[in-house]
């Protein structure tokens, strides 16, 4: 069985009630288990929350494939990981250890149903462990250091044409893919030999601040 999991939760500090806070006419979390559950690798959709409000907006979707999951509120914190509330559903539903998780963030709405499927189906063909989804940065980046900065994926002195240089890939925190057993055992969404699977340039963008609301928003209205 593959299973879509969305975590949500009720307290956001930056935006209130912001995973059901419309944008371009929907809840925000409308979105991804809209994507979660067209998509065609999907068996189930659980949607994660502590929060009735949210529990009630998310039942009126209507989706196929789609439940929610009243989640513990201590997994549910500022300081609570998302691999706590994973784990959590995971021993509570008693899934196998073969069955596939795949991890959504709500945040992320420019996620579709063929991103996940692609993503999916990249895994299963090479045979990797786990998988996440990226997007491709070509800006050159640099680390700080006692003595000033250095590169760390180029070569100042010898700068490519960016026709040339094929960059660096940067999780978008979009979507993740494990097998239940590998996350029982290593406690988290990524492990074994671990793949990337390149999303367009636009779903960088994760919504946490006003800002990052406007900027999605006007793309998805595009």
């Amino acid at each position: 069985m593959n299973i879509a999991f969305i975590p949500v939760r009720g307290g956001s500090k930056s935006i209130p009630l912001k995973n059901i806070k419309e944008i371009n006419g929907k809840p925000l979390v409308y979105w991804t288990a809209l994507a979660a559950s067209g998509a065609e690798c999907v068996d189930k959709v659980v949607i994660a929350t502590d929060s009735s409000q949210i529990n009630d907006t998310v039942l009126s979707f209507k989706l196929p494939k789609l439940e929610v999951y009243d989640r513990d509120p201590k997994n549910a914190s500022d300081s609570s990981s998302t691999e706590s509330v994973m784990l959590e559903y995971i021993e509570k539903a008693g899934l196998g250890v073969d069955d596939r998780f795949i991890l959504i963030q709500a945040t992320s709405p420019l996620l579709k149903s063929h991103h996940i499927d692609g993503m999916y189906s990249a895994l299963i063909e090479s045979r990797a462990d786990s998988a996440f989804s990226g997007v491709r940065e070509k800006q050159f980046h640099w680390i700080e250091t006692e003595n000033g900065v250095k590169p760390i994926n180029y070569d100042y002195r010898n700068r490519p044409r960016r026709q040339e240089f094929r960059g660096i890939i940067a999780e978008n925190g979009a979507c993740y893919i494990n097998s239940v057993g590998n996350i029982l055992r290593d406690r988290c969404r990524l492990s074994g030999r671990i793949i990337a699977y390149e999303l367009p340039a636009c779903t960088a963008y994760e919504i946490d601040e006003e800002d990052d609301w406007a900027i999605v928003e006007s793309l998805m209205k595009r």
